[in-house]
Order: structure tokens, then sequence, then C-alpha cells
């Protein structure tokens, strides 16, 4: 069965696309089928497979506005099982377009009904902000995965996103459960990682919320997307690397999955 996951977070800099790209690539390499959509007009995750977003000819924007099918939208990246629906500065536009249609809250779940069934998960990559475009990840979403960077703020931060996400539940009456919270660029040797991590653990104990694994900061990481590459791709031995590979078996352990 499919699921639908929406990255999101409205701070930048949290390791969103970084998280999308490597859990993906290694949900991938674990023999799921796996589907990113890139709904971020600044296109970073299409960037990171390699791709040239100034070269496209169909991109998610064409595919929400109806002027293709979405198939025709779906690429494959060089590693297999993967596929992305990509994008580019065109999308900037999308919010106020589909702001002005009665149903504007539903256009990327009725976009993507085609493509979902083929596929095992689908991570929805998401611009730093709360707007349009992210209502119609939530709604489209069967679940959300929220990185959190160990810094200060990072607490409050979390907390009002998931208003947010409680607020289009109740009126747009779209249920969109957290599937985890993911604690990114920690570094052990900082106290305030470690604090951070505490309040974490602290604030969401006694959930499920919070995910065993985490992030650390990692230059590989950072430096994989300028060469057109996922982490596991670029250094497969890198501790980056082997902390997504670690999350895809949490989350495939936490689905029943293997």
């Amino acid at each position: 069965m499919s699921e639908v996951i929406a990255v999101m977070n409205q701070k930048g800099g949290c390791g969103k696309t970084t998280t999308v790209v490597n859990t993906a690539t290694s949900l991938a390499v674990m023999g799921k089928s796996v589907l990113v959509v890139d709904m971020d007009p600044q296109a970073n995750a299409t960037t990171s497979f390699g791709i040239n977003k100034n070269e496209l000819q169909n991109t998610i924007y064409d595919a929400i506005i109806g002027d293709i099918n979405v198939k025709k939208a779906t690429i494959p990246t060089f590693i297999k099982n993967l596929f992305i629906i990509p994008s580019n500065i065109s999308l900037s536009g999308a919010g106020v377009e589909l702001s002005q249609k009665d149903d504007y809250h539903i256009i990327l779940k009725n976009t993507l009904e085609d493509v979902v069934p083929l596929f095992d998960y689908i991570f929805i990559d998401l611009p730093p902000s709360l707007g349009v475009l992210t209502v119609n990840a939530l709604v489209a979403s069967d679940s959300v995965l929220i990185p959190i960077q160990a810094e200060y703020y990072a607490l409050e931060g979390v907390a009002d996103l998931i208003n947010t996400i409680k607020l289009v539940e109740k009126r747009l009456r779209s249920p969109t459960p957290i599937k985890g919270i993911l604690l990114t660029l920690y570094d052990k040797r900082t106290r305030l990682s470690r604090d951070v991590h505490k309040e974490l653990k602290n604030y969401f104990g006694g959930t499920n919320l919070l995910l065993k694994t985490i992030i650390p900061r990692n230059i590989r990481l950072a430096e994989a997307p300028s060469f057109g590459k996922p982490c596991l791709i670029y250094d497969p031995e890198s501790t980056g690397t082997k902390a997504y590979l670690k999350l895809a078996k949490e989350i495939l352990e936490r689905d029943g999955s293997d």
C-alpha cells in the first residue's frame, strides 16, 4: 500500500530537502519503489539528483495547472526504483493561481491520483513556508515528517507547525498524522545539540513521535547536492549516509515492513 509523506518545516535550513533526497534513496536501494515530488520552486530536490532544472519540459507545475497528466512529468532518476516529479522556478506563481480556485486545497491530491498506486513511498519536498502549496501537500499526504535542526527555538517552531497541521485538519477535514519528528544537524560535541535533544525527549515524552534516528551535522551531506548525487551515492561510507540508511530502516520497522 502506498504512503504519501510530506516533509515539512516552516523554517529553512533544517535539512528538509536533504532528508527527502537521502531517505528516498535509502528506501529505493532497499528495494522499495519511491517517488519524490518537488514542490519547492527552488527545486533543490530536483538538482540533488543531477537534473538541470532549466532544461525541463514538464514539471509538477505543468501537472497541477492541468496542462499535462502527472505521468508525463514523472521521470526516472539514475537510481533504480527511484523516480521524481521535478520542479523549477515556474512553480513560484502556482500559489496565486491555485488560490483562485474553489477547490484549491485538493488540486495536488487530485493531480497525484494516477501515480500514487505505482509507488510504495511518495515524499513531497516543500518550501519553508505555510502557503497554498504546503496546504495542498498536507491534504494530499497520509502523514508528515518534520525535520528539526539542533538549535534554540526548535521546539517553538515545531509547536507552531503542529498547530498549523491541526488547523488544516480541522478546517479542511483532512487528517494528516505526524509520522515522526527527526532531529537533524546534530553535533554531539556541542552542549547545544545535547540540550535540544534532551528538550525534545522531554517535550514528546510518552509519545512515539520522536524518531530514534538522529541525523548528524556532516560535511558529506552538505557537499553531495553540489555534485548532483544523494549522499549514499556520493559517499556510501559517510556518517550522513549511514544515518539516513538507519532512518529508512526505522521507517520500515514502524510500518511493519522489511
